[in-house]
């Protein structure tokens, strides 16, 4: 088992796809191979399993458990492994919490729990994150979902669960709001230690990263990473025409991707693979 001790989430973070038999167990053996593919790419700080884009909704704890497993032996002694926690309930989280420490995970990408798309109160944050890290010391991301969905965090709050948990040390930010994508920006990235702000705002994500982002984390980086590390490394060198040159690559590719319904994002990663022969 081999742990990144020190790493700090930043830069350039493909989330993974989970590809499966007809029968829906897992194909491992395709597993690997696209582990090792996404991996090969100049540029990558860490992947990112047991998300969104390897279907932790769907997957049972000892799936996810495995997929941990399979990632660790593949890829972990050569890249940081982000292991997400997704469940409603603080103390699931913190046995997935465990679990992802346990098997090596170098952080959590820790997602907000889908009742408080009915409303929260800032110390439920605060509290949910704060069991969290009693159970684990690794680098916190915590997810900053769209004010609209109920479900992300006002930036006082973020504030609030930074200075209650020190942990926290990155948010991956789909808030859907420039103006407060910009915000954050100034507010965490100016602290110290400072919070990465990571873009999940794949469908702009030129514009997300000039605004000054410490990096990005996306599942179309399960087919693209090449082209966003070559955005990033453009933007943060201050090359803004070679990175409008990678961003007019890129927009074909999301313009497909997050088409409605964005659920069926993934699917068409998956497909984009196979039409690539990967």
């Amino acid at each position: 088992m081999t742990r990144h001790s020190k790493f700090v989430p930043h830069g350039v973070i493909p989330a993974v796809l989970l590809p499966f038999h007809h029968d829906l167990a897992i194909d491992e053996a395709s597993f690997r191979a696209h582990l090792r593919d996404v991996t090969s790419v100049e540029g990558i700080s860490a992947i990112t399993i047991n998300a969104h884009s390897t279907e932790a909704a769907s997957c049972t704890f000892d799936e996810q458990l495995r997929v941990l497993a399979i990632a660790q032996d593949e890829i972990g002694v050569r890249v940081p492994i982000v292991n997400g926690v997704y469940t409603d309930s603080t103390m699931e989280a913190q046995r997935l919490a465990k679990m992802a420490h346990e098997g090596g995970a170098s952080a959590l990408l820790v997602f907000p729990p889908c009742i408080y798309s009915l409303g929260q109160r800032p110390e439920m944050a605060v509290e949910h994150f704060k069991r969290i890290a009693d159970v684990t010391d690794l680098p916190i991301v915590a997810f900053q979902y769209p004010a609209s969905s109920g479900m992300g965090y006002p930036l006082p709050t973020l504030i609030k669960m930074i200075d209650a948990v020190p942990s926290i040390r990155a948010i991956k930010d789909w808030c859907g709001n420039a103006q407060l994508a910009d915000r954050q920006i100034r507010a965490l990235q100016t602290r110290n230690p400072p919070v990465n702000v990571l873009s999940t705002h794949s469908a702009w994500l030129f514009s997300a990263l000039v605004q000054g982002c410490n990096g990005l984390l996306s599942g179309s980086g399960s087919v693209i990473a090449d082209l966003q590390a070559q955005l990033f490394r453009a933007v943060q060198a201050k090359d803004l025409a070679e990175a409008q040159r990678i961003h007019d690559r890129i927009y074909h590719t999301v313009e497909v991707f997050y088409a409605d319904p964005p659920v069926d994002m993934h699917n068409r990663m998956k497909e984009a693979l196979v039409l690539l022969g990967k």
